[in-house]
């Protein structure tokens, strides 16, 4: 079994890296873009099989290791 983390900045929480992207595509002629937030997804790849327990372990994961939960929030994505 699969699991996708999306993982983003809270909303409020300032975004350089996004900022520098906007920046860039506007440099590139992209003018529309007014604004990016950029995050990251992690994909693991999991021996559980029952669907209910994989997402409880991973939103665990995510709580003690792969986010930041004071500044970021995360989506979890069995597949």
């Amino acid at each position: 079994m699969k699991a996708h983390v999306h993982v983003m900045l809270k909303p409020g929480v300032l975004d350089p890296q996004g900022e520098a992207v906007r920046h860039a595509l506007g440099a590139l002629g992209f003018d529309g873009v007014t604004g990016v937030r950029q995050g990251k997804v992690i994909e693991l790849d999991l021996a559980e099989t029952d669907k209910a327990k994989a997402e409880a372990s991973v939103r665990k994961m995510c709580e003690k290791l792969l986010a930041n939960t004071v500044i970021e929030s995360y989506r979890v994505e069995i597949i």
